[in-house]
């Protein structure tokens, strides 16, 4: 097979094509021809060694949707998707042809989405999920305020809230196109002009109280802002720093609020856990309550060092590769 593969860290120039053997379906695992394998900000940052989980040589990619071409009979021919922390960092990832999983891992595609689409939505929604629902107890009613709500995550979590009943607010330098899933999911939207005042806004949005949870998938730059944001005995979700790994806040005002601060790590969960979680998932992508960002470009994986770049460059909606 054919797969991306690099042996040092970097720039997206690392990467390279192999032709590697084909993997082999056992007792317990079995063998997915990829059709689709998006691109995430966290696979661009892997191939540039920010994560000591990484097993060099290694093939990149988290995210995938394909079908079942050896293992269980019962599952042969069945279209999969899935996601991990593992594959891509550990273990060989689905930027390739062929991609080995767990049986425990197979996890049927939602009929309602194409290749490319459940190619595009693990990492976040499972990211979002976490943090909103397991992590932070989002209940209905409440109101959360996301930070990057514009973004894969954000967009996720703001239909998510949807869904669990609670108000959004959503925060970011400019509001979610009109062809976002979660634009019309945001009950009011609070600009990024400085984070000065950002606190202030949703405060005012909020009857002067402040939001019940507070996802903040930006994070470093944005930390301040979003701790000064939770109402009292409120909870905030970090998932990521951006700018700078290190923050300041005022610890007397953070523990006379009685906020909690909880961190959530997408990577710790394997693809066998992940895809347990998209089972739990698949109803809403089911019945359209749930969508992944729109896909942007494909490239092949000849092309796959653009493909990241792209990628590392922001552009808007999803990059997917097409093995």
């Amino acid at each position: 097979m054919r797969s991306l593969h690099f042996d040092r860290f970097g720039t997206p120039e690392v990467l390279t094509v192999h032709h590697a053997a084909d993997p082999v379906a056992t007792d317990d695992q079995a063998v997915i021809a990829v059709k689709a394998a998006s691109i995430n900000p966290s696979d661009v940052k892997n191939v540039g060694g920010a994560f000591p989980s990484t097993v060099l040589p290694r093939v990149p990619g988290r995210d995938f949707a394909g079908v079942v071409v050896d293992g269980p009979t019962d599952w042969i021919g069945a279209e999969v998707w899935g996601t991990g922390g593992d594959i891509g960092f550990s273990r060989d990832g689905s930027h390739a042809e062929l991609l080995a999983v767990p049986v425990d891992a197979l996890v049927r595609k939602p009929a309602g989405l194409s290749f490319d689409e459940a190619a595009t939505a693990g990492v976040h929604f499972v990211t979002a999920w976490l943090g909103a629902i397991q992590t932070a107890e989002l209940a209905k009613d409440e109101t959360i305020a996301i930070f990057g709500v514009s973004g894969g995550v954000g967009g996720a979590v703001a239909q998510i809230a949807a869904a669990r009943g609670a108000r959004v607010i959503g925060v970011g330098r400019t509001p979610p196109r009109t062809d976002s899933p979660a634009a019309k999911y945001v009950d009011a939207f609070v600009a990024l002009e400085g984070t000065d005042d950002v606190a202030a806004r949703i405060r005012a949005a909020t009857g002067g109280r402040g939001a019940d949870v507070v996802y903040d998938a930006v994070g470093g730059v944005t930390t301040a802002a979003a701790l000064a944001s939770v109402a009292p005995r409120g909870r905030m979700v970090a998932i990521s720093a951006v700018g700078s790994r290190t923050v300041t806040f005022d610890l007397i005002d953070f523990y006379r609020n009685e906020t909690r601060l909880l961190g959530v790590d997408s990577t710790k969960l394997g693809v066998v856990a992940a895809g347990a979680l998209l089972s739990e998932l698949t109803p809403y992508f089911e019945s359209g309550a749930f969508r992944p960002l729109p896909v942007a470009r494909t490239y092949g994986l000849d092309d796959a060092p653009l493909a990241y770049q792209a990628v590392a460059a922001g552009t808007s909606g999803r990059i997917v590769l097409h093995p």
